[in-house]
């Protein structure tokens, strides 16, 4: 059989897009960079000293009448010059403290009962880490000690003290010890002997 291509359909060529043409979000993005530029410029006009900065006024029903005449805009007003007033309020607030304070009790004479003080540094349920944490004070030069000890509930308790001291300078010296040593310590107070 014959065929006959003269009368044969062709198909209508294809509609093609011209290759330089860029896409329509990248027209959309140029334009709104372009608006935001713009409308930077507008605030930027606006606020500038020549003219002062539209604001938005509530709603007001007439407006105030001016009474003073417009000032010069390149005139500026002198700036107040700060006042320090607090050194004299700190001259005519001053108190004179005596050289030494009035001695209540001086250290020689002994409390109206006796009471000795004690650093307690730890205490384990295991002597060997209570003896472990004596040697260890002993090398920093302090009377150190452990005592057992028995709780409510039958528990036994080995505490590591030091002291006794009967005044607090001695006390805050050996404290001042431990906590240049990193050594936390709780202080007892307790009848001597006991």
């Amino acid at each position: 059989m014959t065929r006959d291509y003269a009368r044969k359909k062709r198909p209508a060529p294809k509609a093609t897009k011209p290759r330089n043409q860029a896409p329509a979000w990248v027209w959309l993005f140029i334009g709104s960079m372009l608006g935001a530029f713009v409308m930077f410029l507008v605030y930027l006009w606006g606020i500038s000293p020549n003219h002062p900065a539209p604001q938005i006024a509530a709603k007001q029903s007439t407006p105030e009448p001016q009474t003073k005449p417009a000032a010069d805009p390149n005139k500026k007003a002198p700036l107040p010059k700060p006042r320090f007033d607090f050194y004299k309020l700190l001259q005519e607030e001053e108190v004179i403290v005596p050289a030494t304070e009035p001695n209540r009790r001086s250290d020689d004479t002994p409390p109206a009962t006796p009471v000795e003080y004690l650093l307690q540094v730890g205490s384990f349920r295991n002597p060997d880490d209570a003896d472990k944490l004596r040697a260890q004070l002993i090398l920093l030069n302090l009377d150190a000690r452990t005592e057992s000890v028995t709780i409510n509930n039958g528990e036994r308790w080995h505490r590591v003290v030091v002291g006794p001291f009967d005044n607090q300078s001695k006390l805050s010296k050996a404290r001042t010890t431990l906590v240049t040593n990193q050594y936390n310590a709780l202080v007892l107070k307790r009848k001597p002997g006991g």
